[in-house]
């Protein structure tokens, strides 16, 4: 039998914490009003009713034939809504007449409504929802953190719900700590676990925060050439969630974010970097990651030691060198058109450096990356005068008179300075490569020599001029020695013939032929003097 409306105003009223007896016999009394949950934890809502059984003394007049769990503004049953499927049941006890239970598991903010529970008889109209219902809340429990100190792992933890008033229990690394409040202050660590929950619902706490773990580093490509595009990456599990800096080590900050770009990196960018995570709780750094650029050889320097002048005989270095990744091979040849290497070593060493060896020397440094050839060095070997080398001009006969040039070379370096002298003459003749007699005489007979002098050393070489007879005169002595050698021979053979006859000795052998050993005036200059 339907109430009217004012009984059923009453009985709403009377729909408490507490059951309160009601005028009327239609009633739903429900334990708790009001319900605040974990996000993730389950509820259980129950409550009890009542109804007429009897009506003018015949017991057992109404029959319940229907009771559910529905929403505030849908009388429809809560377990036929497909957005309870599965996680909505009614498990009213069988031992408690008129008792019946609502348990929704896995809550969601969304799950946040009223709930009424409504039971149907056998009489017309004898239906009955008791309002108003149990007022469900669901908390998504929030966890702030307030950083005691920048530079410090100490930090202040509040939780944070919906509910009014709740109470609060605290985790660490899954130990609930002695703490029940809304704030938890303590130091912490990489690697720990903190998390709140609703006193009652320890089983449903807060998403866990924690200070990012050890930060892994990667970097991509593999084998970084210059000029290419360099990525370094860098991630860490934290909640919440981290931020991220970049250094390169020894350096200030070069950036903010998980990724640091090289777009062209150059050769200048290999080195060792870190990265930093850091989240209100703590911040944690990576293990340094080294960036190897590889690059060609870049152009060649080229070094002489000793520095200052090279002498003949003595040891001489050269040093070649190049910024390369990997490390150049180096290659030694001299500027002479043959293309031979001199040697395979960063340095080309003479141990005992001769003049021959002066000229231009040239480096190439080479790797799988490129090649490049150094800018020529020279090398000025510095040594004393060789043997002088002397001659006279004209070559033929020289006449009384005419004029006579005495000329010296030497091989030196510096070039030589050249001095003449007369044999027993303590002042020099001349000085110069040339020295030239203009009107030659008899007395100027005699030996010459040349001295080639540099800041080396010095060294002499000896002319030697003869003056020899007129040609008058020299054809008397000829005519005389002719004579003379005539009148010999005459005698001779005499002498020979008296000895045969009285002593029958042999005929001696006849003298050898030819004149005397000339050999020795082959560098004699004969001045002929013309006849007066």
């Amino acid at each position: 039998m339907a109430l009217p409306a004012a009984a059923r105003g009453l009985v709403v009223f009377l729909l408490c914490v507490t059951e309160i007896q009601c005028e009327s016999d239609w009633g739903v009394t429900y334990t708790s009003a009001e319900i605040c949950a974990a996000k993730g934890s389950s509820v259980d809502m129950s409550c009890t009713y009542r109804y007429p059984t009897s009506k003018d003394g015949i017991q057992t007049y109404s029959i319940v034939t229907q009771h559910f769990w529905h929403l505030q503004k849908n009388l429809k049953d809560l377990s036929e809504l497909p957005k309870y499927s599965g996680h909505v049941t009614y498990p009213c006890s069988s031992e408690r007449e008129n008792v019946c239970c609502l348990r929704i598991t896995n809550l969601t903010e969304s799950d946040s409504a009223e709930y009424m529970f409504r039971f149907i008889t056998n009489q017309p109209g004898g239906s009955w929802s008791g309002v108003p219902g149990v007022k469900l809340t669901v908390s998504a429990l929030q966890i702030q953190v307030t950083r005691v100190n920048q530079s410090s792992t100490e930090a202040e933890l509040s939780c944070h719900s919906n509910c009014n008033d709740p109470s609060y229990v605290w985790f660490k690394n899954g130990q609930k700590v002695p703490e029940e409040a809304s704030s938890y202050t303590n130091h912490f660590n990489p690697g720990d676990n903190i998390s709140c929950a609703l006193k009652g619902h320890e089983d449903s706490g807060s998403p866990s925060l924690y200070a990012p773990k050890l930060p892994s580093v990667s970097v991509s490509p593999g084998e970084i050439m210059k000029g290419s595009s360099v990525n370094l990456s860098c991630s860490s599990d934290a909640n919440p969630a981290a931020n991220y800096t970049w250094y390169k080590i020894n350096q200030t900050l070069l950036s903010e974010g998980p990724q640091l770009v090289f777009s062209s990196i150059r050769s200048s960018d290999s080195g060792q970097y870190h990265c930093a995570a850091e989240n209100e709780l703590r911040r944690t750094t990576s293990a340094n990651i080294f960036i190897n650029v590889k690059y060609g050889p870049k152009l060649p320097s080229v070094s002489v030691s000793p520095s200052a002048e090279i002498e003949e005989g003595s040891s001489v270095t050269l040093s070649c060198s190049s910024d390369a990744n990997p490390a150049a091979n180096y290659t030694w040849y001299k500027e002479d058109g043959n293309l031979k290497p001199l040697s395979e070593d960063p340095q080309l060493v003479f141990s005992s450096i001769q003049s021959s060896d002066s000229g231009q020397y040239q480096c190439r440094a080479q790797n799988k990356l490129g090649m490049k050839e150094s800018k020529s060095i020279s090398i000025d070997v510095k040594y004393g005068p060789k043997l002088p080398s002397v001659s006279v001009s004209p070559s033929a006969e020289i006449e009384e008179g005419s004029s006579v040039t005495l000329s010296c070379s030497s091989d030196a370096n510096p070039a030589a300075n050249y001095t003449w002298y007369k044999e027993d003459e303590d002042s020099p003749k001349a000085s110069g490569q040339n020295f030239t007699i203009t009107d030659f005489r008899s007395e100027h007979s005699g030996n010459y020599y040349c001295e080639a002098q540099n800041s080396r050393g010095r060294r002499d070489s000896t002319l030697h001029l003869t003056v020899g007879a007129g040609q008058g005169i020299l054809s008397a002595v000829v005519t005389m020695t002719a004579v003379l050698i005539i009148f010999i021979l005459i005698s001779v053979a005499l002498w020979v013939r008296l000895l045969t006859r009285k002593e029958g000795a042999p005929k001696p052998s006849p003298e050898p032929k030819g004149g005397p050993d000339v050999s020795a005036q082959s560098s004699l200059f004969n001045v002929i003097e013309t006849p007066r």
